[in-house]
């Protein structure tokens, strides 16, 4: 077998189970999703802007300098947003860049708009995928019927209307307006999602996928359901915080994570000014999630906010945003797993050979074998 076959093999045998599995699951309703196309995507990656002669001699000025000046007193070269001066630089976290929705069809025929997880942005590790789904509810009624995972973990939120789910182990349960779900797939789970909610009532939430480190990627399958009202709220001057995972300023979320990090709804309205800020780790990757913006304000030093996911820049500690209207934000932040992704569909693994081992345990019934750990 020459070099390249080698090479080929596994992956060629990954695709021939892809493609089994996915005209099995036809008997369903119809194809599961796209996922498997994602593989083939890329990240992209910054430019950089060819500097003047002037910018260039007070680069080489600057740095001769800095031998003896302390760290803190030189500014982020290497930032690419202009909002913030040399001095706030080191401790406000900036913006990187804004990712708009992608509009496509999961499950059953789904609308939904994809941030993480397309070509413009493949993953944040340890973030893989955020989807966003605003229908009514006629629209979703298909749903997502049986499919498997293992790998990696999903966190629902929903705004609006209502989600029953049901799994291999005869679990079920419905996440009202304002619930969170957060599933376990570890070693493996296959379930199902349908909207409760009927007509023209609005159907409104994201999903969220997120990396598991190696240790804990056959760890047992669990859930983690809590209604709107188990959710406590952090009320400031003007803004509010649903703290669904991590904690801030005193408040702590009930929903318990694998990897260090945290999950805020963040919502700045009513009149006059208003400030939000947190504090958390500058190697920590993250992103906000704007589903609602009238008026001016600033997000991350960016003015106007679109509505979009705004990936934030590992340059400072400190959050900020601020609102003379209406600003309403998703805040995800996570310590990054740093391992490898492969990504085929509907499970994440570290290599092509576990993947694999994933589609055949599926096929024979073993990924859905273990018990469904419920947490409520």
């Amino acid at each position: 077998m020459s070099v390249l076959a080698r090479i080929l093999a596994p992956k060629k045998a990954v695709l021939s189970q892809l493609i089994h599995i996915r005209f099995a699951e036809l008997r369903h309703l119809r194809e599961y999703s796209s996922h498997a196309a994602r593989r083939a995507t890329t990240t992209t990656t910054a430019t950089l802007f060819t500097r003047t002669l002037l910018c260039t001699l007070a680069l080489w000025l600057l740095l001769t300098l800095s031998s003896k000046l302390s760290p803190p007193l030189l500014p982020d070269l290497d930032s690419d947003h202009p909002h913030h001066d040399s001095m706030a630089s080191s401790a406000l976290r900036g913006l990187k860049t804004v990712v708009k929705g992608q509009k496509m069809m999961e499950g059953g025929g789904v609308p939904v708009y994809r941030t993480i997880g397309t070509s413009a942005m493949r993953n944040l590790d340890p973030f893989l995928m955020l989807d966003e789904f605003k229908s009514p509810s006629r629209d979703a009624e298909m749903g997502f019927p049986n499919h498997p995972h293992r790998g990696f973990e999903t966190c629902t939120i929903m705004l609006r209307g209502s989600v029953e789910h049901g799994d291999h182990g005869g679990n079920s349960g419905v996440i009202g307006p304002g619930g969170v779900q957060w599933m376990t797939a570890g070693r493996g789970i296959v379930h199902s999602e349908f909207p409760k909610s009927k007509g023209d009532e609005m159907l409104h939430g994201f999903q969220l996928w997120i990396n598991l480190p190696k240790k804990d990627k056959m760890c047992k399958p669990r859930y983690q359901d809590y209604q709107g009202d188990r959710i406590p709220i952090f009320q400031g001057d003007g803004y509010s915080v649903r703290v669904i995972s991590g904690e801030h300023s005193g408040v702590s979320g009930p929903v318990t994570l694998r990897i260090p990090g945290f999950l805020f709804d963040v919502r700045l309205e009513g009149s006059g000014s208003k400030k939000f800020s947190h504090d958390f780790p500058a190697d920590w990757n993250s992103f906000a999630y704007v589903y609602e913006t009238e008026g001016e304000g600033a997000l991350a030093g960016r003015d106007p906010v679109p509505r979009a996911s705004h990936v934030l820049a590992n340059d400072g500690t400190t959050l900020e945003a601020s609102t003379e209207g209406t600003l309403k934000f998703l805040l995800f932040a996570g310590k990054p797993i740093d391992e490898p992704i492969v990504q085929y569909g509907p499970f994440v693994m570290n290599t092509d050979e576990e993947i694999q081992q994933a589609f055949m345990d599926y096929q024979s019934g073993r990924l859905q074998s273990s018990d469904v750990e419920m947490i409520t």
